[in-house]
């Protein structure tokens, strides 16, 4: 069962793993053996995330580029190949959210959300897929959303990009499936994260951010999931443990979406 779960020998990409869900779920893939390579667009957080792994003691190696862009996507591809070896692991992990009412949303704001949380995924896989293909092996993970199916004011752009990349990760799975390429989606419910701080501000008057009492209330476990929560099922979609399983999103959330809500 431990050789079930181990990724010895494997080499990881996480997309956008300087903190937060990419850096648990990288720190996860390392603690379970694989050797791992992360993107990140800003040096200065590159360099950040270096020292916070080798704090860790995980000896990751740090690539700056902008996963939007096809060209730099290709060269970092080349350089981990070049520096790691071939890559068995895929995290799409990279993503934004903009928070602003539709009405009041641009048309460019739209799309780099949309550029970064959809598109990107499309051209890092497309990248890995040729030498996955070859070899007859290989894991993708998606990072979804449960924005991938439900809807919530201010965020259309979101969830319609975690909607398609819902979908893309059925796609890939459709087409690839038959050289032995599992594509899955990891969807995380709401997570602690410097993404969500917003969300969970205490109110000048001390009390608990509005939002962040609704989740509480909407979640069955009653809280809010911390990235460590994530590290388990990521492994679990990196491994042989789920060699059979293929276009599936699991939901990490709490059970938010089997739940209604209590009655007023």
């Amino acid at each position: 069962m431990k050789d079930l779960f181990s990724l010895k020998g494997k080499v990881a990409l996480v997309t956008g793993a300087s903190y937060g869900i990419g850096f648990a779920i990288a720190t996860a893939l390392a603690e379970a053996g694989a050797k791992i390579a992360f993107n990140c667009r800003n040096k200065e957080h590159l360099l950040s995330a270096l020292d916070a792994y080798n704090a860790l003691g995980v000896d990751a190696s740090g690539y700056l580029s902008d996963v939007t862009k096809e060209e730099e996507v290709a060269a970092m591809i080349g350089d981990i190949h070049a520096d790691l070896g071939k890559i068995d692991i895929l995290v799409n992990n990279a993503g934004i959210i903009k928070r602003i009412p539709m009405t009041e949303m641009g048309a460019e704001e739209f799309r780099e959300v949309v550029d970064t949380d959809l598109v990107a995924p499309f051209l890092v896989t497309k990248a890995v897929l040729p030498e996955m293909i070859k070899r007859r092996q290989g894991k993708i993970i998606n990072i979804c959303s449960m924005m991938s199916e439900l809807g919530r004011e201010t965020v259309s752009a979101y969830a319609s990009a975690k909607g398609g990349l819902k979908m893309l990760t059925k796609n890939i799975a459709s087409e690839y499936g038959k050289y032995n390429i599992q594509c899955n989606g990891l969807g995380p419910g709401y997570i602690a994260t410097p993404q969500t701080a917003p969300l969970r501000e205490r109110q000048p008057d001390g009390s608990m951010h509005p939002f962040d009492s609704f989740i509480r209330a909407k979640t069955p476990a009653e809280r809010w999931g911390t990235p460590e929560d994530l590290k388990g099922p990521a492994v679990f979609l990196a491994s042989a443990a789920s060699d059979f399983v293929n276009g599936h999103i699991l939901y990490v959330d709490g059970g938010i979406l089997a739940y209604i809500g209590k009655q007023p």
